[in-house]
């Protein structure tokens, strides 16, 4: 009895001592993981590059490896190049906006509404004003000291992008260059009896999780490139629709809920850059444009979009992701929300390897 719990302490202050030092050490492991994405996004790279020969000179998987490193930061960069500008020209705009010119030009919907309101004699709504309400949230919106802030952030944030840059690259390019460097890295801490179940499930995990990523960068770009051209046809400005376009191909990541986060503020994006519009005669039929391309865009993520992403890489029912969804949301926010599929999925795969005995994995993982 006292051998098991010696067992047990050892094992439990053994766990803590590694959740210590993975905190400690937690930049250098958030450069790993990073880099680990960045390399089953760059896998299909190496691979197309390792089948062209000529005679029998073939590209050395080091070439093969800084090629595909550099190929992706100039993505990256060429990304950031083309959206930052843009942001912050529309960050700009929306700072010098006063709220009483917004409130001005929808004064008219206001009073129909408060005007309805009051016929309708509710308690609640009584001593009410819609226009002073709106007045009070979109000074706090709009507040100047609010996008100071944010850049404030991104500037202390980009001194540190050189060292994480070249960490990361630096990784990369060797998980690039041999892929088995990242698994024989974890097997160095598995005992040798576990050693092949551990293999294959990081065999599987790679595999679902490089399906995942890449589809999801390509669910990105067709949701941007859609989005922009819907907006730009309806009648709003190439920028401003690229700007919706990004909003609404980022949100987008989040299953169910993230469309409509992504539509609300591509239509108050609307709204706020064209505010010289008459509300009855130009807005108000902009806008039903507008959530007409919302919702062709969003039938075309289900039909094609989503099912070549979760069909062939998370194998879950959606009720299963909804609520990891929201389980995501609620333990870390927006960032929880966007890593919690690829972590169910690690989750899934894990137990499928060492607890398929247990009827609630089977039901769970019966698909993987």
């Amino acid at each position: 009895m006292q051998n098991k719990i010696l067992k047990y302490f050892l094992i439990s202050l053994s766990v803590l001592f590694v959740g210590l030092v993975l905190w400690y050490f937690r930049a250098l492991i958030s450069y790993i993981l990073i880099s680990a994405v960045l390399s089953l996004i760059g896998r299909p790279v190496i691979d197309l590059l390792d089948k062209l020969k000529y005679k029998k000179f073939k590209i050395p998987k080091a070439i093969s490896a800084l090629f595909t490193v550099f190929l992706l930061w100039g993505l990256l960069i060429m990304f950031f190049r083309i959206f930052i500008p843009l942001l912050a020209g529309q960050a700009s705009e929306l700072a010098n906006i006063n709220a009483e010119s917004f409130i001005a030009s929808l004064e008219e919907p206001i009073q129909n509404i408060e005007a309805v309101l009051h016929r309708l004699e509710l308690d609640a709504f009584r001593d009410i004003s819609i226009k002073d309400f709106i007045a009070e949230r979109l000074n706090a919106l709009f507040d100047i000291t609010m996008f100071s802030g944010i850049i404030s952030s991104i500037t202390t944030m980009l001194g540190n992008i050189f060292i994480a840059a070249f960490s990361i690259s630096f990784i990369t390019f060797f998980f690039l260059k041999d892929e088995r460097l990242f698994v024989e890295g974890i097997l160095i801490f598995v005992p040798s009896k576990e050693e092949e179940k551990v293999r294959h499930v990081l065999s599987s995990i790679k595999r679902l999780l490089m399906r995942y990523f890449i589809g999801i960068i390509l669910q990105i770009t067709g949701v941007i490139i859609l989005i922009t051209i819907g907006m730009t046809i309806v009648g709003l400005g190439f920028e401003n629709s690229l700007v919706i376009g990004l909003f609404t191909g980022v949100f987008n990541v989040i299953p169910y809920i993230g469309p409509v986060i992504g539509a609300v503020i591509g239509l108050f994006l609307g709204i706020v850059t064209n505010l010289d519009l008459s509300f009855y005669d130009q807005m108000l039929p902009m806008l039903i444009y507008m959530l007409i391309v919302f919702i062709a865009v969003q039938q075309v993520d289900n039909l094609v979009f989503q099912p070549l992403i979760y069909g062939t890489s998370v194998y879950a029912h959606p009720l299963e992701i909804f609520i990891v969804l929201m389980m995501g949301g609620y333990i870390a926010g927006f960032l929880g929300m966007l890593l919690a599929i690829p972590t169910y999925t690690v989750i899934r795969v894990i137990a499928k390897e060492f607890f398929h005995q247990f009827k609630l994995v089977k039901r769970l993982t019966e698909n993987l």
